[in-house]
């Protein structure tokens, strides 16, 4: 994404759209017949090509021990099978952004490139006042990924990292040597960890329970509601309530992104409303924060509609415009306190 061309449409898959996690400042406030909207700018939260506000969709399962590298446009390595099908290059997204009135993102490393941080490094460093980086934890065995993150938050910058469990070796978990160590690494550089339970939460809570315990000065944020969808049957909100329960580590947040993910309807996905509101319930609307999963957001709904659908939900459940405030920026301005500086 050092430029301008469609080259580097591949890794932004998950640039900030929200988690997350991520954060951006929107120009058009969300009004409430309760009270005024507020005069300030609010920052909005979105993932792309990854999850919580930039690129955050890591949807690959692939053992990444025999890696190898096919070269991509600009010579930035796209991993084998990782070759994008979907623009997502820095230009566009920041054109998606200004079209909903979002001023900034939190750009998350895409699987496209996997550990080969340059590109995103790249785009981090044209816009420093646009986007704030999501970098993507390495399990590898022989623990390289512990100096590789070190690097890549103290060095290249990036405010937070992302575990993807599918990415441990097999039959290896997020609480293994490795997992610790690097949770543990990114706590003490005040990176928050952003965790995307594909295959749900109910496979990896006994995990996340056990890193919350052992380190809980690590910020986590669960990615994409954690991928629970309106329970239908009784292990759907065991797995729910298993979600919610998290809520008891002060050091956990959600990211209320990819809607068109959990949702079981068309746009506007209305029936996370409910969802929502027994999230607000647990955590708080000070530890939620809404992601758009840029750029898959866009063949399903579009940037903007991604951020529009966040007020219609909300006034299906009468959120107040203090806490819709939070969701939409104010969380996340907080964890990342001084990016996104406003022009």
């Amino acid at each position: 994404m050092a430029s301008s061309s469609s080259s580097v449409a591949a890794p932004c898959r998950r640039f900030l759209c929200p988690l997350a996690a991520t954060a951006t400042a929107s120009r058009a406030l969300l009004s409430s017949s309760r009270t005024p909207p507020p005069t300030r700018r609010r920052l909005l939260l979105s993932t792309t090509a990854a999850t919580i506000a930039a690129a955050m969709a890591a949807s690959s399962q692939r053992d990444v021990s025999a890696a190898s590298s096919c070269k991509a446009k600009e010579g930035y390595s796209y991993f084998p099978g990782q070759e994008p099908t979907l623009r997502g290059d820095a230009d566009f997204l920041l054109e998606c952004m200004d079209e909903a009135g979002v001023d900034g993102a939190l750009v998350v490393q895409p699987i496209n490139h996997m550990f080969d941080h340059s590109l995103v490094s790249s785009v981090l460093k044209k816009y420093p006042s646009k986007f704030i980086g999501c970098c993507l934890a390495n399990p590898a065995d022989d623990g390289s990924g512990i100096k590789q993150l070190e690097h890549l938050i103290v060095q290249e910058k990036y405010r937070a990292v992302r575990f993807n469990p599918s990415l441990w070796p097999s039959g290896q978990k997020m609480t293994n040597e490795v997992g610790r160590s690097l949770f543990a690494k990114a706590g003490e550089l005040g990176a928050p960890v952003g965790i995307m339970v594909m295959k749900g939460i109910g496979l990896y809570i006994q995990e996340i329970e056990e890193l919350c315990r052992d380190y809980p000065e690590t910020t986590i944020i669960l990615d994409h509601m954690a991928f629970c969808k309106p329970p239908t049957n009784n292990e759907e909100e065991k797995a729910f309530s298993s979600f919610l329960s998290l809520s008891r580590f002060p050091q956990v947040y959600v990211k209320y992104s990819a809607l068109f993910r959990i949702s079981r309807e068309a746009y506007p996905y209305e029936d996370t409303a409910q969802l929502l509101s027994r999230v607000i319930s647990n955590y708080g609307a000070n530890r939620i924060m809404w992601g758009s999963d840029f750029p898959f957001v866009v063949p399903e709904c579009g940037y903007k509609g991604a951020k529009d659908a966040v007020s219609h939900v909300t006034g299906k459940i009468s959120v107040w415009p203090s806490d819709l405030e939070w969701i939409l920026g104010k969380t996340v301005s907080q964890l990342f306190q001084g990016a996104w500086v406003a022009p």
